[in-house]
């Protein structure tokens, strides 16, 4: 059985490691991302690392942007899915923000929409392509 999932704000190069290993996994291993779509923003952002048991389950990451607040990235290994390693990375991203972050928002694949949708996120627009990936722009109201 699975021990409480721990998410914690990382800076350090081997902590950065693993989060940037966990994306390479989840978006160029499985989802067929482009390497070179993957990486960016990387300095300008601020990224989480969910561990299991101190072994790497998942990983996200925020940034300002001339907008607002974006939410992205968010990975969970395969094995780790569905145990709630992606809501504690949301609630972990969303405690992180400062106080005046107003307008907060994602690019969701579509099959995240759900999990989003429970901490106040709302789809706006049409469903569009993104890395060859469905998704739509979603808002935190």
């Amino acid at each position: 059985m699975f021990q409480k999932i721990q998410v914690s704000k990382v800076t350090a190069p081997a902590d950065l490691e693993k989060v940037f290993a966990i994306r390479r996994e989840v978006f160029v291993g499985e989802q067929n991302c482009l390497p070179e779509l993957e990486w960016e923003f990387e300095d300008e952002s601020n990224h989480f690392l969910a561990t299991i048991d101190g072994e790497p389950a998942g990983a996200s990451r925020w940034r300002k942007t001339d907008k607002g607040y974006k939410l992205e990235r968010f990975a969970v290994l395969k094995k780790f899915r569905g145990i709630g390693v992606g809501q504690e990375l949301v609630k972990a991203v969303l405690a992180d923000l400062p106080e005046d972050a107003n307008y907060i928002y994602m690019h969701a694949q579509i099959q995240a929409v759900s999990l989003y949708e429970k901490f106040g996120f709302e789809k706006t627009g049409p469903e569009f392509e993104e890395a060859g990936i469905r998704h739509y722009k979603m808002i935190r109201k």
